[in-house]
Formats: structure tokens, C-alpha cells, sequence
């Protein structure tokens, strides 16, 4: 058995993962989907002092209260910043990292440095009332979507979770200065159908930083995979755990 903590991106709750978590524990995992301070049933949270290092403190703390070991760590977008500096401060704790469709940082990098679009949701927070709020991408024409999902009903489903993202999420630097975290194996996944304009992605360098061939894998389709192709990626996690 397996640990998998399955942890949301921005605007999103843990609630995103609905349709997984029953799918890992009929495999006989355990699952862990919190939801983020700010977000899902900690959503009357949320503030302008809520930032990466917040959501970095719910990661630790949940795995040292819950005494979680050899824990497969899964994080979704803006999660892979909050996956990385997590496992910097606890590597002992963490068997793998996934980036799922995730921002991969390097040390001292933040949501802007890793993803440079994000400069334009920060400079329309600015500009409204409340400018240490960012609220949920708008929909678009499919095969972009609400976050790449495009079933109405789906669609409608996800509204119910989103909130807004504070800024200080997107401004504060990833910590990943421990020598023991570059040990730890990575995994990627990448969504590949319906990329949206801007959206610029990394490319995985050959090998990890623990010296192993990289390894990733793609899904045909949007960014909300664990929504739209659950089955699919829980096969993909199985092959980890």
C-alpha cells in the first residue's frame, strides 16, 4: 500500500479530486485531497496573507500530524511549487514527486519566473477593487474550456469549487535548497490537448536531478485531467504506487 496526497492547483479545492480518490483506494492506497488553506471547506480563510508559503505549511503539517511516510506526492499547476518546497523541508517523508500538467521550479523561483503569463492576472488584480485577489480564468470556446473541461455538467460541477487566488501565492519563492530533495524520484504528466494561448511549458531535461532518466507521460486532454480523464490518470499514478 501506498500513500498518494493529491494536492489541487489554484482556485480549485480538494474537492477536484473526487473521481480519483475512490479509484486509488479500491487499489488498496491510501488517499489524502485536502484542500488548501482559502479553499473548499477552508475557503472563509482566505486573505491577503495567504501565500505559497501558507499552502507549503498545510503540506508539512498534514504529513508530519498524520505521520504520512513514503508518500507519493501529487501536485496539480501552481501545486508543483507547493510539492516542491514541501519536500524540501521533509525529503525523508517523500517516495516521489509528480507534476501534474504542474509548474516545475527551480530554487528561488516563483509562479512568475516559472510561468511568465501570470504577470497579466496579477496586473488585472492591480487594477480592481480588491488587488490581493485574482479570480477564477474565464471560460472559453471549447476545446479550451473552464481549466480545459468542457461537459456542461462538468463545467457547472468545477464552478462549485473554484475561489479566488491570492497574489502572494504567485509572488513568493519556492525554497529547494536541501541536497536531500534532489534524491527524490519525479515523475510528469502532461495535458496535451487544448493548450491554452501563453501557456508556456518547460521542457523535462533528460535526466532528473537524482541522476535517473526523466520520465513523462501525456494525456490527450485539458488541463483538469483528474475532472476529465480520471480512469486514465489514476491508471498512470497506479504504475507509481
Amino acid at each position: 500500500m501506498s500513500t498518494f496526497l493529491l494536492v489541487h492547483g489554484a482556485w480549485h479545492s480538494g474537492q477536484c479530486w473526487e473521481r480519483v480518490v475512490p479509484l486509488l483506494a479500491s487499489a488498496g492506497h491510501r488517499v489524502v485531497a485536502p484542500s488548501l488553506t482559502g479553499y473548499g471547506d477552508k475557503a472563509h480563510l482566505l486573505g491577503p496573507e495567504v501565500g505559497l508559503d501558507t499552502h507549503v505549511d498545510d503540506i508539512v503539517r498534514l504529513i508530519t500530524e498524520e505521520d504520512l511516510a513514503d508518500v507519493i506526492l501529487v501536485g496539480h499547476s501552481y501545486a508543483g511549487l507547493v510539492i516542491s518546497s514541501a519536500a524540501n523541508r521533509i525529503p525523508d517523508r517523500i517516495a516521489h514527486l509528480v507534476y501534474l500538467d504542474a509548474m516545475v521550479p527551480e530554487d528561488g523561483e516563483s509562479a512568475l519566473d516559472v510561468q511568465p503569463m501570470t504577470q497579466a492576472l496579477l496586473d488585472r488584480a492591480a487594477e480592481s477593487e480588491a488587488a490581493w485577489r485574482i479570480p477564477p480564468m474565464p471560460e472559453l470556446p471549447p476545446p479550451l474550456g473552464l481549466f480545459g473541461v468542457t461537459d456542461p455538467e462538468d463545467v457547472a460541477w468545477l464552478r462549485t469549487m473554484l475561489s479566488d487566488q491570492p497574489v502572494l501565492c504567485f509572488r513568493q519563492p519556492v525554497r529547494l535548497d536541501n541536497p536531500a530533495v534532489r534524491t527524490i524520484a519525479r515523475t510528469h504528466i502532461h495535458c496535451v490537448a487544448g493548450v491554452p494561448e501563453g501557456i508556456e511549458r518547460r521542457p523535462v531535461p533528460a535526466m532528473q536531478p537524482n541522476g535517473s532518466p526523466s520520465q513523462v507521460w501525456e494525456l490527450e486532454t485539458g488541463h483538469d485531467c483528474m475532472i476529465t480523464m480520471p480512469a486514465e490518470l489514476t491508471e498512470l499514478l497506479l504504475k507509481l504506487g
